[in-house]
């Protein structure tokens, strides 16, 4: 949402739309449709949009003090134009090496000034391109980021590359091609249509699609005959552009090859030769050291841990998972075997090594990611280690498995823990069920709840939701569960703002930033991206921010990465709080889990996003003192028993549900969780 003055018009002018990253002071010529928000009035929808330079000499100052030029914020702005005044733009075009006569800029600036300006251009040549074939301006900014200065070359080539950029689906790829001429029947256009639709189905969990689904599915999208996806298939096969398990299943490679591939390590560690610990007398010293007495599982669980090349630990909260591991690393500790500790993300690690004492590492440090996506421990470089110990396991997806186990030697114990009644994995694959599955991997499930974790009712709340059962809404005094009820939809946000911004900190004595919102959805009233806004209002209050597209990054955000940066060390869903905004460079600092400050420049902020609510896909791995949850039949889509379980199991000290029993009902009967296609369980069996 933006607010721009418009010719004719007495009033400020509402504009709505993506609209990359127009600047303060940039002039527009717009094209779309006026409509009327119930919530925010009369706006102008943004249906393209042409940005031209501004002639006056206070336009050309606010457009340079935007932020539009690294190196040039409100301060040198100002400088720049009282040196040239209205000549400036001119000058930076045509002879910027006179911006040196601006006092106190520096050569340093200057080049930096040159090589956005430049950059810029790209950008704007490649918009001027773009909505030549009817496409988005907005969608430049993706397109010069993923391909450079080579952007228009690359896409009058091959305009399905686009399909590749995150945001950008099969259908605005296929106007462009269509735009450019290429036939709607072309053999690429059938190629490009087959994978985009197994790498949409890779989005939803799967590892393959079936032969003739993927045909339908296609032929569907693409608007024509089976027979020419039938053929164009065969071809791919052919060319390995694809691979064919028969008697149906197809996989784009690099799914098949980590799913084949991580199968056959885990056999080959299975196999791997190990020495046999007496675990007996260490179970009694363990239990005198640490004051705890097991129980019978959970003996049975570290003798098993300590005879096995691989093993699986589960149960529920409450059911003693921690105590287990910290008996197992015991029992391997005093047979000077050397542990290793991980989880997927930087928040389960932290837990994990909290909890033991010990180095935990997430599972992309302990692999030492390095750019482009590669990692130096690997097959060639092992883990240096006797015994790797794995936790939130339920998190790991088919590739990041894959990886893991290239780099585990063959005479590596590895025990992997996790809950495997949460969230399967955001990326493709179910790896804690498809293991459990198999049989070909002992399994130790934990099921008594310890009578301490009986004084909780997010524990005992979580069990009966997991069990299929009404959970304990009745809101007791000295209870650590809660029940809001708001019938109102439309009312249900501000209730969830008062919450977090009043009562809880009152009653709880936290921070606002502290409580975290999880959300079943992204998008509606009631999802993370509105809620995100309207919590960033309420509790964020500082000036200093850089604005990028949409968004404001205030000092003090909470905010998550949402994509693996190998460069920053910063991986997909960590979260952290902005510490510093430098608005004259356009660049601000984000501490990750109090660690040292990750500065991002304005070009990379698209990998950040608010995260004062975030998915509770998202939250899987983590914990948090206060969970705030909106629940209500808009999400009717996402209303499933594991979510709620899942949200419910990240509250340390308080669980808050908002909205309606009848969603939580709904919720809690819904168990028909789609089953992924893959073929990692039946793999281990053979």
């Amino acid at each position: 949402m933006l607010r721009a003055r418009a010719r004719g018009f007495s009033e400020i002018v509402t504009l709505v739309g993506n609209m990359g990253s127009v600047s303060v002071g940039a002039v527009l010529i717009i094209k779309g449709e006026w409509q009327t928000d119930r919530k925010f009035g009369k706006q102008f929808a943004v249906r393209e949009y042409e940005e031209t330079l501004p002639a006056t000499v206070h336009g050309i100052e606010k457009y340079l003090g935007s932020g539009l030029i690294k190196g040039v914020g409100p301060k040198f702005a100002s400088l720049i134009v009282k040196t040239f005044g209205a000549d400036t733009l001119n000058i930076i075009e045509e002879t910027p090496d006179r911006l040196n006569e601006v006092p106190g800029i520096g050569q340093k600036r200057v080049e930096m000034i040159k090589e956005a300006w430049q950059e810029h251009k790209e950008i704007k040549n490649i918009m001027l391109f773009l909505q030549d074939h009817d496409v988005g301006t907005a969608l430049a900014f993706k397109v010069f980021n993923e391909f450079g200065t080579e952007s228009i070359n690359i896409v009058k080539e091959n305009p399905f590359r686009l399909t590749g950029i995150t945001g950008i689906g099969f259908k605005t790829a296929d106007t462009v091609a269509r735009k450019m001429g290429f036939d709607k029947e072309s053999e690429y256009r059938c190629k490009s249509g087959l994978v985009f639709v197994l790498n949409d189905c890779s989005n939803d969990g799967h590892c393959y699609m079936r032969r003739s689904d993927l045909i339908k599915k296609a032929a569907v999208m693409l608007e024509i005959g089976e027979a020419l996806l039938d053929n164009a298939i065969n071809e791919m096969l052919l060319l390995h552009d694809l691979i064919l398990e028969p008697p149906d299943r197809i996989y784009v490679p690099p799914l098949f090859f980590c799913e084949n591939g991580s199968a056959v390590r885990l056999k080959a560690i299975l196999s791997g030769g190990f020495d046999v610990i007496d675990t007996e007398d260490i179970i009694s010293a363990a239990e005198e050291l640490s004051g705890v007495e097991y129980d019978g599982i959970q003996k049975d669980a570290i003798r098993i841990a300590a005879k096995s090349k691989i093993m699986i630990l589960t149960g529920g909260p409450g059911t003693g998972k921690t105590t287990t591991v910290k008996g197992i690393i015991e029992v391997f500790r005093r047979a000077y075997k050397k542990i290793l500790l991980a989880a997927p993300t930087g928040r389960a690690a932290k837990r994990l090594n909290e909890a033991t004492g010990m180095e935990a590492k997430t599972i992309h440090r302990l692999l030492e990611a390095k750019p482009p996506a590669s990692y130096q421990r690997n097959e060639d470089n092992k883990l240096d280690g006797d015994v790797l110990i794995i936790d939130e396991s339920s998190m790991i997806d088919i590739v990041l498995m894959y990886n893991l186990l290239k780099a585990v030697p063959d005479e590596m114990t590895v025990i992997f823990v996790g809950d495997a009644d949460q969230l399967p994995s955001v990326g493709p694959g179910n790896i804690l069920c498809d293991m459990i599955e198999s049989g070909a991997i002992p399994v130790v499930k934990l099921t008594h709840i310890f009578r301490q974790a009986m004084d909780s009712r997010i524990i005992m709340n979580a069990h009966c939701v997991n069990r299929g059962e009404f959970p304990d809404l009745s809101n007791k005094d000295n209870t650590d569960f809660f029940f809001v009820a708001q019938q109102d939809d439309a009312a249900l946000p501000q209730t969830i703002v008062d919450l977090c911004i009043k009562r809880l900190p009152s009653h709880f004595k936290v921070k606002p930033s502290d409580i975290q919102v999880l959300c079943p959805m992204q998008r509606g009233e009631n999802g993370v991206i509105s809620l995100n806004n309207l919590l960033q209002t309420a509790i964020s209050k500082s000036k200093k921010a850089i604005r990028r597209g949409g968004t404001e990054y205030r000092l003090g955000d909470k905010v998550m990465q949402v994509k693996n940066n190998y460069n920053k060390e910063v991986w997909n869903g960590d979260i952290g709080r902005i510490v510093s905004v430098d608005e004259e460079d356009r660049i601000i600092n984000v501490s990750f889990d109090n660690a040292l400050p990750v500065p991002y420049e304005a070009s990379e902020l698209d990998e950040l996003v608010l995260a004062y609510a975030i998915t509770v896909h998202k939250a899987q791995g983590s914990e948090y003192d206060i969970v705030v949850l909106p629940l209500t039949t808009q999400h009717y889509m996402m209303l499933q028993r594991n979510l709620l379980y899942t949200a419910i199991t990240r509250a340390k000290k308080a669980v808050v549900i908002v909205g309606s029993k009848k969603a939580v009902r709904i919720a809690v009967k819904s168990n028909q969780v789609v089953q992924r296609n893959t073929g990692f369980a039946e793999r281990l069996r053979t």
